[in-house]
């Protein structure tokens, strides 16, 4: 009996510092990336581009994204996911200095190829890993893990703000962050579990990661999703201002509210998903959702509008997380691949939404090309029993029997 309580025991703190270490990754991924983001600018004048020669460049980072996301899928499931955390972390936290070196457009290119690879290869690779962490405890802990992605993205925002408003040269800037998140990638990583847990046998053991059907229904609801978060990501403050003729300031209001409320969802979503299961929170997350997008859409009052981003927000910022948990628990052999695949095809989302309202922009007002997001997510909630699988919690129930 005294065995198999300090076995128990071991578990529970193993599953504590991998947790904490997950959290942590994750924290330095969104600290890493809003660093870039909000240099971009200064990056665009030391190089002297223009805005549509940096629209070019950032495909080239998709496209960079895109790569990193589908080898590493498969890497991780022949090395280990932890493995793979590691080397793209700190890979990507190297890449940061790349811009901030670059004085060339063929500099700046390469670079951001780089820096979009690893960030791709980190985003698949963290969120297997995180999908085997999950196993060991009693309850999701997913969307925890994704909440942590934004608030390091907010940190990341305010440092750079900061730096920028002192007027600390670029390199020193990134450079320093650079250091900072290679550091706490290498401070977690002897903490992440260093091999999958045991997965149910008859979910879809034999894909081997390939594009079964259960893999492209899943990538399809990603898809839709994260093409909703890139619309408002990128149009709902332009919404705002064009719809209402407010100001700038009063238009950012929009993706503040979207932003805080994606936020908010994220740490609630695992106690509603453990409660109530995943299907609910992405079926009712949707709804909520579609909700918020009516209002959006039929609103002539600043506060009602924001209400509506807000609960935009909140509708959506739970159901990826349950869509990558699902991806994470279909097979035996190759959980990354699946994982790489589901999370490729929802990327490609998030860069088609805005694409496709600027598209639509031209022939009808932004207000109108909202009613995108509000099919998207009205479809997210009738097809929200394709992230029903066996839980990963009876999963590893199973495993220690």
């Amino acid at each position: 009996m005294r065995v198999v309580v300090d076995k128990s025991a071991q578990i529970q703190v193993r599953a504590r510092r991998a947790r904490a270490a997950v959290c942590g990754v994750f924290a330095a991924n969104g600290f890493l990336f809003a660093i870039w983001v909000v240099h971009i600018p200064t990056i665009e004048r030391r190089t002297d581009i223009s805005h549509s020669t940096l629209g070019s460049l950032l495909l080239i980072l998709a496209a960079g994204a895109i790569v990193g996301m589908q080898t590493s899928g498969p890497l991780s499931d022949r090395f280990g996911s932890n493995r793979l955390v590691t080397i793209a972390g700190i890979l990507l936290a190297s890449a940061l200095i790349g811009p901030a070196l670059s004085n060339h457009v063929i500099a700046l290119g390469v670079s951001l190829f780089f820096f979009g690879m690893f960030n791709g290869a980190l985003d698949v690779s963290m969120n297997s890993q995180a999908v085997d962490v999950e196993r060991l405890y009693p309850r999701p802990i997913m969307s925890t893990f994704h909440a942590l992605f934004s608030i390091g993205g907010v940190l990341g925002s305010l440092i750079g703000a900061i730096t920028l408003s002192a007027d600390v040269p670029i390199t020193v800037a990134m450079g320093s962050a650079a250091v900072l998140g290679a550091s706490v990638i290498a401070l977690c990583s002897r903490f992440l579990l260093s091999g999958s847990q045991e997965q149910a046998d008859g979910e879809e053991s034999a894909a081997h990661g390939h594009f079964s059907p259960r893999v492209l229904a899943l990538g399809a609801l990603a898809f839709a999703l994260l093409l909703s978060e890139g619309v408002a990501n990128d149009w709902s403050t332009l919404q705002v201002k064009e719809h209402l003729g407010t100001s700038d300031g009063t238009a950012a209001l929009a993706f503040g509210f979207f932003a805080t409320m994606m936020t908010v969802g994220r740490f609630c979503a695992d106690r509603i998903s453990g409660r109530f299961g995943p299907v609910a929170v992405v079926r009712y997350g949707n709804l909520i959702a579609a909700a918020g997008m009516v209002l959006v859409l039929v609103s002539d009052w600043l506060p009602l509008t924001l209400a509506g981003w807000a609960a935009f927000g909140l509708g959506l910022s739970g159901s990826v997380p349950q869509i990558f948990t699902s991806a994470g628990n279909l097979g035996t052999s190759a959980a990354a691949t699946n994982m790489s695949r589901v999370v490729g095809m929802g990327y490609v989302g998030l860069l088609a939404g805005p694409a496709i309202i600027g598209w639509m922009s031209h022939f009808v007002s932004l207000t109108v090309a909202m009613a995108v997001p509000l099919t998207l997510t009205v479809i997210a909630a009738l097809a929200a029993g394709t992230v029903r699988s066996r839980s990963t919690h009876e999963v590893c129930r199973s495993a220690q029997r």
